[in-house]
């Protein structure tokens, strides 16, 4: 049975004297992140409803922002998609306001819109949406008088513990060229969350846009990798001491999937009414306990996934705990770490008497890459000097030119936005844990009535849209179907842009 729990790991440890346990990392990384002169200017292009005060008051409270716009999605015909999180799917029009393509929230009374990464979380065309009239979402709900069961439930836990949904439904849309929806849908995939808060649902839903008909991965559809709270008020129980190193779990496991159900691929069925790709490495590994639909695992809360337009390359930002946020370069088969890996360094988690918000240096010889070890390594990261939770990113090949050949990503919280060089990136997948790219922040501006730059941050301009202070940023990047970027937040509910 293929568990990892990292005990053998452990139990050495308990054998150490006081004087020999190596000492506690108070800061990874004094050096900190600079403006090098590379300066973007930004446009407003749209906004979305106000929406603010649809919701109960019981609701919507943490805290509460004009629309909580979270993706924008361009389809190969030209149109182009936003949600906003508390329930509503607009099409985007050039020269006129966004129109309502699907009321979701009509759809699901029970869906809980009571934190920022909640509701309507996220959404993703099929490629051959104007063929099959395919979409997909993800959303939490309740579990208190849900009718619906969850397909998976973590291992040591039971019904019993459950208390939210992680909700997947593909939608067939009756004319996919219509300008609203109207059509069918069916579940895919319920996954419980067994933590008192909903931290860390299934954030991300999304197909390979570099894939292309024949190829193995196309039409496979892709979830972001969470450890579903198990770190964010929850925890392990004495059945499961690291529920985040295992195989037999969806925790921390970015998924791979068929979104056919079996009726309609004749294939193997996963936990849900999908299936399971015969391509997928855990599917072939010879492993009954291994849950094929696993791609890579090891993330905390790889929220965005996104992949090099260029060469394919596919990249996961991960959100840690205390102490460092990530880029890392996704590996099929590969472990990234978590709850034992924060960055590069080893995690208080799996020392005695350790804590989650505590670093160690690596094992001898492991930092350097002399000995190997069974982890994944991230290309880039920072720490909580800079930021609090990264936000995703994208391998930018488009008009900008100041920023071609970078990896362009921000910081959720605080709003920055930063850059690293693609061959950076690439050079530091080379298996020693050691080696990272150079980050450096993007100065963004707008012009003025002259046309002179003014320099501003990301959360200045939400706090001139909403003409209050912003308590947080809430940033979010998307891409457009040739490259460019746009910059959302939760907080105003306008959608900008990176141009030329």
């Amino acid at each position: 049975m293929r568990i990892r729990i990292l005990l053998a790991a452990i139990a050495p440890l308990a054998f150490f004297a006081a004087h020999d346990a190596p000492a506690q990392i108070s800061d990874p990384l004094p050096a900190p992140v600079e403006k090098h002169g590379l300066t973007v200017e930004i446009h407003d292009v749209v906004r979305l409803p106000r929406t603010l005060g649809r919701l109960h008051a019981d609701q919507d409270v943490n805290p509460a922002g004009w629309a909580r716009v979270s993706f924008v999605r361009d389809l190969p015909d030209g149109r182009r998609f936003a949600n906003d999180q508390r329930g509503y799917l607009y099409q985007l029009h050039e020269d006129a306001e966004p129109t309502l393509y699907a009321d979701f929230a009509a759809v699901f009374p029970l869906a809980i819109y009571n934190r920022l990464e909640s509701g309507f979380i996220g959404f993703g065309f099929h490629p051959e949406f104007a063929e099959n009239g395919r979409f997909y979402t993800v959303h939490g709900e309740r579990s208190f008088a849900n009718p619906r069961q969850p397909d998976f439930i973590p291992p040591g836990y039971t019904e019993s513990d459950v208390t939210h949904h992680n909700v997947i439904t593909e939608w067939r849309a009756n004319d996919p060229g219509a300008d609203t929806f109207e059509g069918t849908r069916r579940g895919l995939l319920r996954v419980a969350h067994v933590t008192a808060n909903m931290s860390h649902p299934f954030g991300y839903v999304g197909f390979n846009p570099t894939s292309e008909p024949g190829d193995p991965d196309y039409g496979l559809l892709y979830t972001s990798g969470s450890d579903l709270g198990f770190s964010n008020g929850g925890g392990p129980n004495s059945n499961n001491p690291h529920p985040t190193q295992r195989l037999d779990t969806v925790v921390t496991a970015i998924l791979r999937i068929d979104p056919r159900s079996p009726s309609e691929s004749g294939g193997t069925k996963g936990l849900g009414d999908y299936t399971i790709p015969e391509i997928n490495h855990f599917a072939a590994d010879g492993d009954p306990e291994s849950l094929g639909e696993i791609y890579a695992y090891g993330f905390r809360n790889a929220h965005r996934i996104s992949w090099d337009l260029s060469d394919g390359t596919m990249f996961a930002v991960d959100i840690g705990m205390n102490n460092i946020e990530e880029v890392n370069i996704v590996h099929e088969g590969g472990n990234y770490g978590w709850m034992a890996r924060e960055g590069y360094w080893e995690n208080g988690m799996i020392r005695p008497g350790g804590a989650l918000n505590q670093l160690f240096e690596l094992p001898d010889g492991v930092l350097d890459g002399s000995t190997d070890d069974e982890f994944t390594y991230p290309v880039a990261i920072y720490d909580h000097n800079e930021g609090r939770a990264i936000s995703g990113g994208f391998a930018y090949h488009g008009q900008i030119e100041a920023l071609r050949g970078k990896f362009v990503f921000g910081d959720l919280q605080r709003g920055r936005v930063f850059a690293a060089d693609l061959d950076a990136l690439m050079a530091a997948d080379d298996g020693i844990p050691s080696t990272v790219a150079l980050i450096e922040e993007v100065q963004l501006f707008v012009r003025d009535e002259d046309g002179d730059p003014v320099y501003v941050s990301f959360r200045e301009l939400i706090e001139l849209a909403n003409g209050t202070t912003a308590p947080r940023a809430d940033l979010h990047m998307s891409q457009t179907h040739d490259g460019e970027i746009f910059l959302t937040s939760r907080q105003d509910g306008m959608i900008r842009m990176l141009v030329p």
